[in-house]
């Protein structure tokens, strides 16, 4: 996400702004071990606790939960709209017989009960059906609770070895397709969906992945048509949202021109002059080239980039006016009146195609201030002009901290944003700076592994969003202001 240039801005009387905007009333969920984990909502429905969360719908057993605390605090981590972030539940399974004696012998004291886990296995090499199903849902099992607390890596590891037990049971084969798009994996999302549809061809939630799939992959003729199959079989609210955007797309880019290179497939407005398109294309593979060596990663899949005019981006985006160019699984910019790639637009592209590599390295789990912080790095931007008002914002403890700048910004002011973007540069230019982009690669990895962001910083830089940002204060003296 870009944001437009300004001059330098006393940022001071923003930050209650700032707090009110990233944070909104939620729950908490306290178990018995002491963990607490934060939901968007939450609410005992029978054994379970059923809770929301910005990966769906999960639930867990009553007998590990202490008790909920309503109307908390928290912060809202989303990036700007991916396909692995967009608000998409996972499919339910409906219990059975026995079903709660299973998820009560799995999870319980707050964690995997992996002895009981390999009993039940053992249990399935007699070759019985119904002992196959046990072992089945146990690892189905593991993998909601691995999923709820952000291990995504383990959880699909635990899904896959249900499939093992129960190769041909449709809830199974969508919850790694589910698993797979939360980790921007759309080919392999797909060759699970249709599995699922051989066995399950009317099932809606088939279909509504398989949209979520396509639109991932940039194929918005097919999300469409997927999404309406999946609003034919059954009325579902994230459907209906996920398919009017995916319509004003469509409607837009009915009459756009397309191009392709190694890396992109590019659509431009017919107002754009074609050797636009190619400067672009060219532009974005010289960037592609020296990000992938930067980060030590490649995505697997075409990025798609759409050329807007003005009006239009402003349309389709509905973005916030300060908001000068998104990325939200696709690349969008206004180009309006180019002819050529000047060194501005030049930037806007490399900053927004870092969002790329930085989503799906790290399977969506880069918080805002990472993305924003390492986007601005990546175009070339530094922080002299803003360091010494950071420092006093510092100094009069007056600063937000990081971890109201993980969630999304697309709320803010633009003067907020200006406060959030310069902070965020100036913590990652501290990192890079003080020990190398490596460090930079690593938090990524321990994201993309699952950690939350002040896990990754602990492992790699030994240091708390506290230590972090004392550090970076004072780099900024140290480097701007003596």
């Amino acid at each position: 996400m870009q944001r437009p240039s300004h001059a330098p801005r006393v940022f001071a009387l923003m930050v209650c702004l700032l707090l009110s905007a990233v944070c909104c009333s939620a729950d908490t969920i306290v178990l018995k071990n002491g963990r607490r984990i934060a939901a968007l909502s939450a609410v005992q429905v029978g054994d379970k606790v059923r809770y929301e969360t910005p990966a769906g719908t999960l639930t867990l057993p009553k007998a590990i939960v202490d008790h909920i605390e309503k109307g908390s605090s928290i912060s809202m981590g989303s990036s700007e709209g991916e396909a692995s972030h967009l608000g998409l539940t996972p499919p339910a399974m409906d219990s059975t017989s026995g079903s709660g004696d299973i998820e009560r012998g799995v999870v319980h004291d707050g964690a995997i009960d992996r002895s009981y886990v390999a009993g039940l296995e053992n249990a399935a090499r007699s070759g019985s059906k119904d002992a196959n199903a046990a072992a089945a849902l146990a690892h189905h099992v593991a993998a909601q609770f691995e999923l709820s607390h952000g291990n995504m890596e383990v959880a699909l590891t635990d899904e896959r070895t249900a499939l093992n037990y129960a190769p041909d049971q449709p809830i199974l084969l969508m919850n790694v397709a589910y698993l797979h798009l939360r980790r921007s994996e759309y080919k392999e999302s797909l060759d699970d969906l249709e599995r699922a549809r051989q066995v399950a061809p009317d099932n809606p939630d088939v279909a509504k992945l398989a949209g979520w799939a396509y639109y991932g992959l940039n194929k918005i003729d097919q999300a469409v048509a997927e999404w309406k199959r999946a609003l034919a079989l059954r009325a579902d609210p994230e459907v209906a949202a996920a398919l009017a955007k995916a319509e004003r797309d469509k409607q837009e880019e009915a009459n756009y021109k397309e191009n392709e290179s190694a890396h992109f497939t590019l659509r431009y407005s017919g107002a754009a002059q074609p050797e636009l398109a190619r400067d672009v294309l060219r532009t974005l593979e010289m960037h592609y080239g020296e990000i992938e060596s930067e980060l030590d990663y490649s995505p697997p899949d075409p990025i798609g980039v759409i050329l807007y005019t003005q009006e239009a981006f402003a349309d389709i985006t509905r973005a916030p006016g300060w908001v000068g160019a998104l990325n939200d699984g696709r690349i969008r910019v206004p180009v309006q009146g180019l002819t050529n790639v000047t060194p501005e637009l030049s930037r806007v592209l490399k900053h927004e195609l870092t969002h790329s590599f930085v989503g799906q390295k790290t399977r969506g789990r880069a918080p805002t201030w990472i993305q924003e912080g390492l986007a601005q790095w990546m175009e070339g931007k530094r922080s002299g002009e803003n360091a010494a008002q950071l420092v006093q914002i510092y100094d009069a403890k007056q600063n937000a901290s990081l971890a109201q700048l993980e969630g999304s910004w697309m709320n803010l002011s633009g003067d907020t944003a200006e406060y959030a973007y310069a902070w965020s540069l100036a913590n990652v230019e501290y990192i890079v700076q003080n020990n190398g982009m490596g460090d930079i690669e690593r938090i990524l990895d321990r994201l993309a592994q699952g950690d939350s962001t002040e896990v990754a910083l602990r492992t790699v830089l030994h240091s708390d969003y506290g230590d972090l940002m004392q550090s970076t204060a004072e780099y900024l003296r140290k480097s701007y202001m003596n």
